[in-house]
Parts: C-alpha cells; structure tokens; sequence
C-alpha cells in the first residue's frame, strides 16, 4: 500500500485525508442513523398513555425530549396541548425543522467529498501529465521520469474514483433515510394532534 502512495506522488495525500474523513463520517451515520434511536416503536403511544391534562408532566416532557428526535417532536407538541390545533402543530413543525437539521448533520460533508473525489483525482492526473511532458524535453528522454509521470496520472485517477462511489452510495442512502425518518415523525406528529383534540380515539 505504501508502494502505491509512494508512485501516486503528493497528489495523493489529500485524497488519503478525504478518504478517512469519508469513511469516519460513514460509520458516524450509521451508528446514529438507526430506526431504533430516531423514530423507536410505541413511543407515541406511551406519551398518550402517561400524559395527563392539568397534571405537572414536566417529567415526561424531559425524558421525551432526552429519549429521540421523534421523542423532541412529540415533547413540543404535548407542552401546547392546552392552546389551538394551529398553535400545536407551529410548535411540532419548529421541532421537526430543527431535528431534520440534525439528522442531515454531516451529510453536506459527505456528498462533497462524493463530488470533488475525482476532481481531485483529475487535479492528480494534471500534475502527472505535466511531469510527463517536463520529462520529455527536446534532446532528452528520461524513462523512469515517464512511468513515474503516468504512475502518478493513473493512481490518482483511480483513487479518486474509488472514494467517490461508496461516499456517493452511501450520501445517497443517508438522504432517503432521513427524509422517510421525516416522513414517519410527520404521520406521529399528526397523530398526536388529532389524539389530544379528540379526534382520534
């Protein structure tokens, strides 16, 4: 492996940076991004079932917003329970815009390094190429100059591509995730409006 990044030149160091930011970024969402800890199963049900109308449920209403993003949706709209339908449902739309910020952390990252990866190879491929005709001067013509020149144009490229498609795939994934995560909080979030208006049994 060090052979290879020896023969790709200085180009390639950045690419290497990019490579584990990408790969740390990745496992981060992963870990983060699960069903479990975003939108868990029976939590509404369990806030409809403990909350209590005139009742000090400031216990609830923190361990809710403590527990998930859905938890701190669901924990906006139980705090205005008392007013309108309308003022509710601003409070459980200014949540859910702030947890789908936070589910969307890093990702801007990630699909950056996805599009710049083989830019940064082409910049590599650039450099190698311009060593190649540096070698090749009138009169002169330096072997090991040239593999050295092509080895760096090569390497480059492929790494850049490399890095690329996994961080593409898996921004990609990550941006499905969250929008249905958004979706599901938006369906839970109805659903408890339409339970504490009594529209719903």
């Amino acid at each position: 492996m060090f052979e290879i990044v020896k023969a790709a030149g200085w180009p390639i160091w950045p690419l290497l940076l990019a490579s584990v930011i990408s790969v740390a970024l990745i496992i981060e969402r992963l870990v983060a991004l699960r069903r479990i800890k975003i939108v868990p199963p029976g939590l509404l049900q369990r806030a409809v079932g403990e909350f209590r109308r005139g009742a000090d449920n400031s216990k609830l209403l923190e361990d809710l917003d403590r527990h998930s993003p859905l938890g701190r949706v669901l924990a906006a709209g139980l705090r205005n329970v008392n007013n309108s339908r309308e003022v509710m449902k601003e409070s459980i739309e200014e949540a859910g815009s702030a947890v789908s910020h936070d589910l969307n952390r890093y990702l801007t990252t990630l699909g950056t390094i996805a599009s710049i990866s083989p830019l940064m190879g082409l910049f590599g491929t650039v450099v190698g190429m311009i060593e190649i005709f540096g070698s090749q001067a009138p009169g002169t013509g330096n072997p090991q100059q040239l593999a050295h020149g092509i080895s760096i144009a090569l390497y480059n490229t492929g790494f850049g591509i490399f890095i690329a498609i996994p961080s593409m795939i898996f921004w990609r994934h990550f941006r499905a995730l969250v929008d249905g995560f958004v979706v599901e909080m938006e369906q839970q979030a109805v659903r408890l409006v339409e339970y504490m208006h009594g529209d719903r049994k």
